[in-house]
Order: C-alpha cells, then structure tokens, then sequence
C-alpha cells in the first residue's frame, strides 16, 4: 500500500511538472527570426508563428501522433519544405487570404491546429506526451528541406495509396519529375479497403446527372470505368451517359480514392475503395511501414519524392 502511495505522488508530481516544462520548452534556436503568417479559419485572422511551432502544428493535425518518430520526421520536413515554398520569393501567391503565407484550411493548404486543439484530440495527458514526441520530430530535422534541382518541390502527400503511389500527370494537369508513381511495400493502413453507399437519387444531387433513366433491376453497376491509369485508379467514369474525370467523381461523392470497384445491390450503389487519397506523393501509412522496417526519413523522403536531395537550407 505504501509502495503504491508513493508512485502515485511521483505520477502526480511529474504529470503537474511537464506542463511547466512544454510551457517553457521552445526546442533549439527556432529557425532564426523566420515567422510563418498563418491565417487561421477559427478565429478569422492571420497570426504569426515560428517555424517549427506552425511545423509542430502540422504534423500533429496530418499524421498520427502514435506512428514512429522517423515517419513524424518526413512529415515534418514535407510540412517545412511546403510552407518556405509559399514564404521565399516566387513561392506561391496566397490570393484568398492576402497577407498570410498559408492558410490551416486543409482543403487549400496543409492543415494546422494549434496547443489547445491537441489536447482536445488527445485528452490532457496524451497532448504532453505526443506534443513533445511531434516537437522532437521537427527539432531534430531543423532547417532541413526536399529540393529537385536545387529548388524547394511541393511536396504533396496523402494517407494511404493502396500498395503504389500515383504519377502526378495521372491527377492534375502536369507530370512533375519527383512525383513519379512509386511501389509502397509497407503500407500499414488499417482500413485498406472500405465501402460506401448511396441511392440514385444521392447520386443524382451529388453529381448533377440524370439518374431517372438508369435500369436498377438489371443488376449492373451504372458506374462505368472507361479509363484507367497505369495503376489501375480510375481515370473516367460514364454515369448514365456522361463522361466524368474520375478525381471529379470520387470529390463529389466524397470517396476515400479513385482506385474503386461498384456494384448495386437493391437500390443502392455500393462503391468499394482501396487506399485513401489523390495517391501522389509521400504515402502516410506507407511512411510508418518504412520507418517500422527501420528506415530514416531521409530514405522515405527520397523513395517517395523520385530525384530529390534531402538538405539543410
């Protein structure tokens, strides 16, 4: 019993003394006077950062805290490389938000949330044990970004690509030389694959097609995969008639990715999905098998990113 009293005065005291200490604790000299103006949806005003407090932000709200801190590592210089890409001159204008550097609106930037949002992800005791674990991750790649030919790269990422990442050209409108589709031999995601319905109807609103036409007691999908990239993900898809780009598709219906099969089963369309993203990039969950296998973050850095060189700016 007495054993027991005092290792709960010790839990006490050193759960009450480390908010004083992250309180205080800043990491090393932080990135010199570099500020990053970030415009924060919540309290609709920009508000500046050091570096690797905005950095620290990102990881926490883009990858799970509990993944190896050589995964936390990639993230964290993923999320310097793209923020000093938008900062240095012939960055990117930030034209809906002038005067911030970026945006925490994951929807057009990379997400950020702040102190008091970890501990209400987390819970007050995980937020002291992962915020320094994510502080670490970004403290210890100080100053270090990913260049292709001696220039910053944007350095896209997703969750989960479903065992290969994607080629750029197959998503957006260019092929970009260090976003070339990549083997993922590790991907840890839980939920490889996942399913989502909906009615013709559901479809109808979210597509802004005719459905009323579409024979339900025939059985077959009324979703056609009529191009498919090198990786087998949908390209196009025709719905009742109409020909749609498959990254429109999957955004509309909200799908976890391109890389689906479907069929109907009553009056609902069943969409089967592996993986979780636009696929380019540094794969999340790809990134934790690498780091779980013993790799460093320069190596999953340059697996992900074909070309790049992994350096101090």
């Amino acid at each position: 019993m007495k054993k027991l009293l005092i290792a709960t005065l010790v839990a006490i005291i050193l759960i009450s003394g480390i908010p004083l200490f992250l309180n205080w604790y800043t990491g090393p000299e932080d990135e010199g006077s570099l500020k990053v103006r970030l415009y924060r949806n919540d309290i609709d005003k920009i508000e500046k950062l050091s570096l690797n407090e905005y950095v620290a932000g990102v990881v926490a709200a883009e990858m799970p805290a509990k993944f190896p801190i050589e995964a936390l590592k990639a993230q964290a210089v993923a999320a310097r490389t793209y923020v000093l890409k938008r900062i240095h001159a012939g960055g990117v204008v930030n034209k809906l938000h002038p005067g911030a550097d970026v945006s925490d609106d994951p929807d057009r930037a990379q997400a950020w949330i702040s102190r008091e949002k970890m501990k209400e992800r987390w819970g007050v005791v995980n937020y002291y044990r992962y915020y320094f674990k994510i502080r670490q991750a970004a403290d210890a790649t100080k100053k270090m970004i990913i260049t292709y030919d001696g220039k910053l790269i944007d350095p896209v990422y997703h969750s989960a690509c479903g065992g290969r990442t994607e080629d750029s050209g197959e998503v957006w409108k260019y092929s970009i030389p260090y976003l070339k589709s990549v083997n993922c031999p590790y991907e840890a995601d839980p939920r490889p694959i996942h399913t989502a319905s909906f009615t013709l109807p559901e479809m109808e609103k979210s597509l802004g097609v005719d459905m009323s036409a579409v024979p339900v007691s025939s059985g077959e999908s009324p979703v056609k995969i009529t191009e498919r990239t090198d990786t087998g993900r949908a390209s196009k898809v025709r719905v009742a008639g109409v020909e749609i780009p498959a990254t429109v598709f999957r955004q509309r219906l909200n799908l976890r990715s391109t890389n689906f099969a479907s069929n109907i089963k009553g009056d609902k369309v069943i969409f089967t999905t592996r993986g979780y993203g636009h696929g380019v990039g540094m794969c999340q969950y790809g990134a934790k098998g690498m780091a779980d296998h013993g790799c460093s973050y320069r190596e999953i850095l340059k697996h992900y990113y074909t070309g790049v060189n992994v350096q101090k700016y």
